[in-house]
């Protein structure tokens, strides 16, 4: 083994390289008790340490489908209390979560004790699919559609958004698949186009579906679900 250290977390299950790289400026980690640098590497027989703590590589494969409650924040965090996704489902393994669905937002999402796994779904750039059904405050334009898939600019993160898919649902839903994840992005776009979201809901990540799984409720995700995921990241 000869890897970076960000890396070697990532792979260990213990975070994401972004998290990974902050906790070694916050000088939390160790290589043979001295502390990481970003860019240090870790070679077989180092004994590497996050706040004291030896740090090894996980053998079991977790990775969970969470169908997260309004009110429930995605962050591994401490300072929310109980409206911490991790406490929430007080799984009895350390997960994390895989990306963001903001507060106000319900649905699909994923957790996992595999960093790499979690840098690979996340990768924006591989144009990873996730699906939506929205809920308005008033009545769909007949161009809805069209102005809602072609690219927006929002001005308040200076970013494009990318072409979408969208398909009406009725006089005030919609379904929308989007393949970047930019900050509250749906929310945004409805805003632009003159309209207020009331309930939006994630029903897909990739080929990971919600289904029936009920609000509050999490279940592993099957083998060929998994098996189907890698085969998904591996083709980009």
């Amino acid at each position: 083994m000869d890897e970076r250290i960000n890396k070697y977390l990532s792979s260990c299950g213990y975070c994401s390289r972004r998290e990974a790289d902050r906790l070694i400026n916050d000088n939390r980690v160790m290589i043979d008790g001295k502390p990481a640098q970003l860019g240090s590497r870790v070679t077989d027989g180092q004994i590497v340490t996050v706040d004291g703590n030896r740090v090894f590589a996980e053998e079991e494969i977790i990775l969970l489908a969470f169908n997260k409650p309004v009110g429930i924040v995605c962050t591994t965090t401490d300072n929310q209390g109980s409206n911490n996704i991790v406490d929430y489902i007080g799984y009895d393994k350390r997960i994390y979560p895989v990306g963001r669905l903001d507060k106000d937002s319900e649905g699909l999402i994923l957790l996992t004790n595999q960093g790499q796994l979690m840098d690979d779904i996340l990768r924006s750039v591989n144009g990873h699919e996730k699906e939506y059904t929205v809920t308005v405050n008033k009545k769909l334009s007949k161009d809805f559609e069209k102005r809602m898939s072609q690219p927006m600019y929002i001005k308040e993160l200076n970013r494009w958004t990318r072409n979408c898919t969208v398909k009406m649902t009725g006089d005030y839903s919609f379904n929308i698949i989007l393949t970047q994840g930019l900050n509250r992005q749906i929310r945004r776009m409805c805003q632009i186009l003159g309209y207020k979201v009331v309930k939006l809901q994630r029903i897909r990540i990739m080929n990971i579906l919600l289904g029936d799984l009920q609000t509050g409720q999490y279940r592993q995700v099957t083998s060929n679900e998994y098996n189907e995921l890698l085969s998904q990241i591996n083709r980009d």
